[in-house]
């Protein structure tokens, strides 16, 4: 696969962000959450807060890898009727707000009820750009995999501080869009500080790949963020902006991402640094 194509619309984003000298920013947010509608004007408060890439949740009913704050807003999201198609016609309505890419981010049993082709087509035809299945491996994600190439769509897999060197060789090459680097061990939530062993995990990624690598999990503030932007070419916050969406709706969600976009850009990159 050469690089170009690798990059896909996520990756051609974050690297569209480490050109101008500092790490992209790529924020999540749950669909349909508080409301249907709600939700998709938080999303879009995202974009107007300065995110470079969007990443939207598929509520689930057994999110074993998420912390409490995204598990409550998936489980409201799913009592307020939020099905996979509402999904779809948010990524629809945000996709058509802006340029922004739009990936999903959702564990691998909803895809596969909905049927995985029929999936990939309708979310193609929806303008999204891409998933992050955090359960699919690539070595079992044959049927993901050709869907997805089928209908241009990136594909992000995930590693984590546990991955040997050979399982993040064989990750990186079944990515598109860009790599995910999972900061710490165990389910998501914003921390206190991110984790020592980030910086370490996205050297080794580097010296396999050369599509981006984003860093997951724990990033909760400005400063967070700019610690990672001073190693990783996307910041990746989740937690946190559930928490501003609860607190203070969409104006929440803006002002939060707005600092966390001043954060990734306090440090200058240098093309060395990338």
């Amino acid at each position: 696969m050469s690089e170009l194509v690798a990059l896909g619309k996520a990756g051609a984003a974050i690297r569209k962000a480490n050109a101008e000298g500092r790490a992209a920013l790529v924020g999540y947010l749950p669909a349909g959450f508080p409301s249907y509608d709600d939700g998709v004007d938080a999303i879009k408060a995202l974009v107007d807060g300065g995110c470079d890439v969007l990443e939207i949740g598929l509520p689930y009913s057994d999110p074993v890898m998420d912390g409490v704050t995204i598990q409550r807003a998936a489980a409201a999201a799913l009592a307020g009727g939020v099905r996979t198609r509402d999904v779809l016609s948010t990524v629809e309505k945000v996709a058509a707000y802006s340029d922004v890419p739009v990936l999903v981010m959702t564990y691998w049993n909803p895809v596969e009820r909905y049927g995985v082709d029929r999936f990939a087509a309708d979310f193609a035809g929806a303008g999204g750009a891409g998933l992050i299945t955090p359960d699919l491996i690539p070595d079992e994600g044959a049927e993901w995999i050709a869907a997805a190439d089928k209908n241009d769509l990136d594909k992000v897999f995930l590693v984590s501080p546990s991955s040997t060197d050979e399982r993040i060789a064989m990750t990186t090459a079944a990515c598109r869009g860009f790599v995910y680097a999972t900061a710490v061990m165990g389910v998501t939530g914003a921390r206190d500080k991110p984790s020592d062993l980030a910086a370490p995990l996205v050297a080794r990624v580097k010296a396999a790949t050369g599509i981006p690598v984003g860093v997951g999990l724990g990033i909760s503030n400005a400063d967070q963020a700019a610690g990672v932007a001073a190693f990783a070419d996307a910041a990746i916050v989740g937690a946190a902006l559930v928490k501003a969406l609860e607190d203070g709706g969409p104006a929440g969600v803006r002002a939060l991402a707005e600092s966390l976009s001043e954060g990734v850009r306090r440090e200058p990159r240098s093309a060395v640094d990338r």
